[in-house]
Order: C-alpha cells, then structure tokens, then sequence
C-alpha cells in the first residue's frame, strides 16, 4: 500500500475554473477531485480531467462510501472509484469517516457516528475490506456535525484515532470541521489537534463556513477565518508538514482569491515548520 506524500498545498478542482487552470497552469501544487463527479463513461468532466491531469497531480475525495453505515458496502460503486484510480493514477483515494444512508437510500448529507467500540469495529472491518479492494490505503475525513449520540463511549478524536490505528488507514484531517464542531458541541478544538497522533494525518481540509451565533454550519461558501487559520497553524506544529487544500463548493470567488487564501496557508507553513 502506498504510504504518505507531501504534496505542498492545493485546491479543490471545480468546474468554474477549469478553462483557466488550462490556459494560465496556475501556482498550485495539486488538486483534490470530488470523486462522483468523474465516474461517468465518458463526457466534459472526463475530458477535462484528463487534461489536468496532465499538468498537475491528483487526488480523489468522494461522498458515498457510507463507511460507517449498516447497509453492506456497495462494490458497484467501489469498482467505479477503481477504474476512476487507474485511470488516473491519484495520489491517494479519501471519502469520510461517517454513514450518508440506509435501507439502499442515499441521504446526500453526512451523518456522524455513535462514537463507541462496537460502531469502531464494525467501521474497521469495513475500511479494512475496502482497501483490500482498492489495493491501497485510504483516507477519512473528520465530518463538521450537528448533533451527538447517548451511546458514545469516547470522544470524536479517540474514535478517529481507533479507527485509523485499527485499519491501518490515515486521516484526513478538516480544521475547519474540528473549529466547527467544537463551536457546536462545546469541547476544546485544539486538545482535538492535539489527541491524534503524529503520522496519522496525511492530507489537511481548510475551508470557510457561516456562523450563527449559537451554532457553526460547515458551508464551504466563505473565505476562511482567523479562528480556523490559528487551528491550522496549531495543527503544522503537531503534525509537520502535511498536504494542505483550501475547500471551496459554493459561492465560487474569482480564482486569484482562493490563490491567495492557498499562499497564506503557505506562508503559515513557511513561518511555523522553518527552523
């Protein structure tokens, strides 16, 4: 299985920007694609990913992997993201540490887990299935929530950690979402940083959100926020240097802006790991 890389720092590919990237070949080191976006025969959205592909590497980040549901695992789609990863030779294949359906329904949403032993097991066994298939290791994303179980045994960041041990998978790790669910539900987002251990981490998620007062929604639609920057800035010094991307889904910003949100990340990383 492959092991960690550090890419330097990236973006997500997006539609809107697409005819740009290829004609300016923009400084960014890397890009994330939404993996669903691509598992189609054939069309624009393959064409253009073969051409950025090209110029810069990869990574695919999907929705619908329901790690954590109680539906048995869908190989149809698992053999889509196979011919997707040999098509394109991604650096690394991540989806999220969470369930998005039941009963063959897919909720298009991603709903956290119950944080005890039992649900730890029953994900590990599944990732550990999955990558047996993919014939690599891959990546989960800690997921922004709304709401916690009575049944949760420990917390957020020792269950991720179980897991990613267990699985012998790695983390994706969402600054954005600790800082958002911290808000959420009350507990300290850098003891968050801090509990996971070095090496688990092999990609970072940096992304804006809308804050209502009491409660944070994960939107991917604003520019980023001090609070997140310090998290990540918090984050480099556990983890080192790590893969970073800013997130953006909606409300798409002319391209320059989201390059210069990408070279504060940069310049963070710069001040923080140079000895």
């Amino acid at each position: 299985m492959n092991g960690p890389r550090n890419l330097g720092f990236g973006l997500g590919l997006r539609t809107a920007y697409y005819e740009q990237i290829l004609a300016e070949r923009p400084p960014i080191d890397w890009f994330e694609i939404l993996s669903e976006n691509y598992l189609v025969p054939g069309g624009k959205p393959l064409y253009y990913l073969d051409r950025v592909r090209e110029l810069y590497p990869l990574v695919m980040h999907g929705v619908s992997l329901s790690i954590g549901s109680v539906d048995p695992l869908d190989f149809d789609y698992l053999r889509q993201l196979r011919s997707l990863a040999d098509r394109i030779e991604p650096e690394w294949i991540s989806d999220h540490l969470c369930w998005t359906g039941f009963g063959g329904h897919n909720f298009h949403d991603l709903m956290p887990l119950p944080y005890d032993r039992a649900t730890a097991r029953h994900v590990t066994e599944r990732v550990q299935r999955v990558q047996d298939y993919l014939g690599r290791r891959i990546l989960l994303e800690n997921v922004s929530s709304y709401l916690e179980y009575h049944q949760s045994e420990m917390t957020e960041w020792e269950f991720a950690k179980e897991v990613a041990e267990s699985a012998d998978c790695r983390l994706l790790l969402d600054v954005n979402n600790v800082h958002v669910s911290s808000v959420n539900h009350g507990f300290d987002a850098l003891k968050y940083i801090q509990s996971i251990p070095r090496g688990l981490v092999q990609q970072i998620h940096i992304a804006g959100h809308r804050d209502h007062g009491n409660y944070i929604i994960d939107s991917h639609d604003q520019p980023v926020v001090d609070a997140v920057w310090n998290l990540y800035e918090q984050a480099l010094q556990r983890f080192g240097s790590v893969a970073t991307m800013i997130e953006r889904d909606d409300n798409m910003p002319p391209l320059a802006e989201l390059l210069e949100e990408l070279a504060h990340a940069r310049s963070i990383s710069e001040r923080v790991l140079t000895p």
